[in-house]
């Protein structure tokens, strides 16, 4: 799934600030690509100095340490059921109430992408052919592209390149499938983005395309005439050869 964070939530919600120097806080935020409740994940951490202690999120349902002092406080505060319930509702009670308001914003801020898909011979590989799913226009910059075969996701064989401005606020992408081709198979190119209510699925179709039907026909047309004229010359040739060569030679008479 395409997860980005759209806001983060009560953000440094609680900043101790010592005579010494030391940081501490707290950042609580949700993590979603739809407003539905199975696509949200609610995640509160706590940092000491930038470096992240001790996590609480939806996904896991407890407290997680990351340091000494981060194991500590989860072994404590996982103790506490009551306040456990309480972290546990977050995501619903807190998270799914406000991104119903938050997720129509980017919608209407964003640009939604275009997909073009072509096929190509790799360089240098174990397959014999290799699909080019091509993303352009699309804004804001943070967007998932993954392949399917037959309804599966295919990790295996796929390069991507990164996000990459075009200098006009919009973005484009380009992910690469190495593959065998198989009979009756089905594949796909999946585009995942903030301006997409549901993923934008866009089906490889292996049959040539008219306009490319046209430059096969116009090109061996070319190299068929080519042949005619150049078969042609080689027959002119051979018989004007002949027909000098039956001619008799006349030497000088000597008086």
């Amino acid at each position: 799934t395409c997860n980005f964070f759209l806001r983060a939530l009560k953000f440094f919600l609680r900043i101790l600030l010592f005579s010494d120097g030391f940081l501490e806080y707290q950042v609580d935020r949700c993590v979603f690509n739809s407003t539905e409740l199975k696509d949200i994940e609610y995640i509160s951490s706590w940092y000491f100095n930038k470096v992240e202690d001790v996590r609480f999120s939806s996904s896991v349902g407890e407290y997680v340490g990351y340091t000494e002092p981060g194991l500590k406080y989860a072994a404590d505060w996982n103790k506490d059921q009551a306040q456990m319930a309480a972290w546990r509702a977050q995501k619903e009670t807190y998270c799914q109430h406000n991104i119903g308001i938050w997720y129509s914003n980017p919608l209407s801020k964003s640009a939604p992408p275009t997909v073009k898909l072509h096929s190509t011979t790799p360089l240098s590989s174990q397959h014999p052919a290799m699909l080019v799913c091509s993303v352009y226009d699309f804004y804001p910059s943070k967007i998932k592209v993954s392949w399917h075969r037959d309804g599966q996701e295919v990790s295996a064989d796929v390069t991507s390149t990164e996000e990459m401005a075009d200098g006009d606020w919009y973005y484009q992408t380009h992910s690469h499938l190495e593959y065998t081709p198989r009979s009756g198979e089905k594949i796909s190119c999946v585009v995942e983005h903030a301006s997409l209510k549901e993923p934008l699925k866009t089906d490889w179709d292996p049959s040539m395309p008219e306009s490319e039907r046209n430059k096969l026909a116009i090109g061996a047309s070319g190299l068929i005439l080519g042949l005619i004229l150049s078969l042609a010359g080689f027959i002119y040739y051979k018989r004007k050869s002949r027909g000098q060569s039956r001619n008799p030679t006349h030497r000088p008479v000597h008086t």
